[in-house]
């Protein structure tokens, strides 16, 4: 009984104190009304503390019909006990046909009504749980959605690898038969040699590159090991950026750093932070308008290290949140976006033990929050990561080299 909330409503308050002193007797919650006017001012102020609403009919102003009537059309998860002084059960009735769970008449017997009370509060507590079984059904619903998207990735990831990774091989291949033709004593001597060689190593470099891009992809369909390294995060945002010169210099943007600490030094995966800088990068130069801003901040926050990354583009609807890190999702034009860059991400920063978050408003723009371990902890259930945790705590030690 102490968990049902009740609100009393009757205009004559000896009638009303007396009827409120015995139900809490029997150990009922109460808030008290003397008006129609007042009960639903009380429901407003205590919408979610409130169960059940004895509702005398008869009263000045605002009569119990109408105010029964108001309480069904904003507030489903209330449930109404209407009492009547009078012998004819019309009122009774139409308060039925307005929604009332029941009516009683006065004088009212104290047990009767404590009954009707916890009748109407188990059908209030089994539209909830009806309401929480819907949510929940919902919610399997979506993550079935997801599980399929997730295989559709997986299928997705092992085409893309076989398509790439082919090309990618016989680009690398002669770009190391060009080197050793370069080598060569008669090749010495041709203009602009060092150039050559400069180009073929950009080329081995983006070969690489390309190479971890769809090897992150693949993670979805075999796991990949981890790689840990020193990494310095002011060195690998400066490289990421040099990545994207032509894309800010197309739309005029300015890029402001902030940096907050004394090293931005973490031991981590460097090939995995950089795909993630690089896809939350790209973003905020597709979100800013020409002309623009982007603001990066690099600061010490306890044993991590927070990077934000500010624009002040178009920004994104509340209802999209939890839309944008799932597979495929995207709000750019078909042939602009794949709708994987903030899902990989959001899973790579999972994986590494950091985080990434987002806050966001139309018109003004986003701020996307990534939050680094300065060391990398793995699970160490796992029986694969766990010799390689050892060995990172031991290069801090300088006893061992990874």
């Amino acid at each position: 009984m102490e968990n049902i909330n009740i609100l009393l409503v009757d205009d004559e308050n000896s009638y009303r104190n007396i009827l409120s002193k015995r139900l809490l007797k029997r150990g009922f919650s109460l808030f008290q009304a003397e008006s129609g006017e007042k009960c639903l001012q009380i429901i407003k102020d205590n919408k979610n503390k409130l169960d059940i609403v004895v509702l005398d009919i008869k009263m000045p102003g605002l009569s119990g019909i109408e105010t029964l009537k108001q309480i069904k059309k904003k507030y489903f998860d209330l449930e109404v006990i209407l009492l009547t002084g009078h012998s004819s059960t019309t009122d009774g009735i139409e308060g039925i046909k307005a929604g009332a769970f029941d009516y009683l008449s006065k004088p009212i017997e104290i047990d009767h009504l404590a009954s009707k009370i916890k009748q109407a509060f188990d059908k209030l507590l089994w539209i909830r749980g009806k309401r929480e079984e819907k949510k929940l059904k919902l919610k399997m619903e979506e993550q079935m959605v997801a599980t399929e998207r997730l295989a559709s990735l997986g299928t997705l990831s092992t085409g893309i690898a076989h398509e790439i990774n082919n090309p990618l091989a016989i680009i690398n291949e002669a770009a190391g038969f060009m080197k050793l033709i370069l080598e060569k004593k008669e090749m010495l001597q041709i203009p602009r040699l060092n150039d050559l060689n400069m180009a073929l190593d950009k080329i081995e470099i983006g070969v690489e590159r390309a190479s971890r891009i769809t090897h992150t992809l693949l993670g979805f369909v075999k796991k990949q090991t981890a790689v840990v390294s020193k990494i310095d995060l002011k060195l690998l945002i400066d490289e990421t950026l040099e990545l994207l010169v032509s894309d800010i210099k197309n739309r005029d943007l300015k890029i402001e750093k902030n940096i907050y600490l004394s090293t931005g030094i973490i031991w981590s995966d460097p090939y995995e932070i950089r795909q993630v800088l690089l896809n939350l990068f790209l973003n905020a130069v597709h979100a800013s308008k020409k002309k623009g801003i982007i603001i990066l901040t690099l600061e010490d926050c306890d044993n991590n290290i927070i990077l934000t990354i500010q624009d002040f583009g178009h920004g994104i609807p509340k209802e999209n949140f939890k839309k944008i890190f799932e597979p495929f999702f995207t709000t750019k034009d078909v042939n602009k976006g794949t709708g994987l860059g903030l899902f990989i991400s959001r899973r790579i920063m999972e994986k590494l033990g950091g985080k990434l978050e987002v806050n966001s408003d139309v018109e003004i723009g986003s701020i996307f929050k990534i939050t680094f371990l300065k060391v990398n902890v793995f699970d160490n259930t796992k029986n694969e990561e766990s010799s390689l945790w050892a060995n990172v705590l031991n290069k801090i030690k300088g006893e061992t080299k990874i």
